[in-house]
């Protein structure tokens, strides 16, 4: 007796335990509604939802969803323009004045320095010394663009590791939900043995106890097992950026 009035509270406690965890989820489950915390209330229902199925290849495609690699990428696009830009200031500037004397370019990034200029009729702007600016500008418009291209592939790679990391997770946790599964009508079956055999005046309780406890952990494990599952669902929709 003794026994079992020790397994009865040790499982309240394990009981009380998962209703302080709940009460969590619904906080947050409120949060992402919009609503107050204490407003929001759901009902407990048995634990019969399936993990959805995932199909065996997924495209690479479903990856340029995610705003982290789209943004990367136009990162990279408009490094490269800047590039270009740098490339420009090293070419002259023509203009269709047919004057002659001192004038301020309207293309301050291209020529800072006062720009001298003469002309007999198309006038030609003439880049003045300017300490190696330009190629400078150059230099740095390029390094620019070199690690905005690293950080893209990061980007990407990063994506693929976490779609692989899901995709295994999920394979791997199906298979250990099988094994699981099994654990636990083997636990069952010992269970209605043990109940039998007490019954029949074979054994003591204690062998029941015993039963019902590996029955109890067992069901736990699985229930863990599903929980990883479906965490690795949402997991996986997140890194493809929405749903396959």
């Amino acid at each position: 007796m003794a026994q079992a009035e020790t397994q009865l509270e040790t499982t309240r406690g394990q009981a009380v335990d998962v209703g302080v965890a709940r009460a969590s989820l619904e906080h947050a489950i409120a949060v992402l509604t919009g609503r107050p915390a204490a407003t929001v209330t759901l009902a407990a229902m048995p634990l019969d939802s399936t993990v959805p199925a995932v199909p065996a290849v997924l495209p690479s495609q479903l990856l340029e969803r995610r705003p982290d690699i789209a943004g990367a990428e136009r990162r990279v696009a408009a490094a490269d323009a800047q590039v270009g830009l740098a490339r420009t200031a090293f070419y002259p500037v023509l203009t269709l004045s047919g004057s002659a004397g001192f004038e301020a370019s309207s293309f301050g990034s291209w020529l800072a320095s006062a720009s001298n200029f003469w002309s007999i009729g198309p006038a030609l702007a003439v880049n003045v010394f300017d300490s190696g600016r330009r190629r400078a500008a150059a230099q740095q418009a390029r390094a620019e663009y070199v690690q905005s291209t690293a950080e893209y592939r990061e980007t990407v790679l990063s994506a693929f590791r976490e779609v692989e990391d899901q995709l295994a997770a999920l394979r791997i946790l199906e298979e250990e939900a099988r094994i699981q599964q099994s654990a636990v009508a083997a636990a069952e079956r010992s269970l209605e043995l043990a109940n039998n055999r007490y019954r029949g005046g074979v054994v003591s309780y204690l062998e029941v106890i015993t039963a019902q406890s590996a029955a109890l952990t067992n069901a736990r494990t699985a229930v863990g097992i599903l929980v990883r599952r479906m965490n690795a669902t949402v997991l996986l929709i997140k890194a493809l950026g929405g749903r396959w």
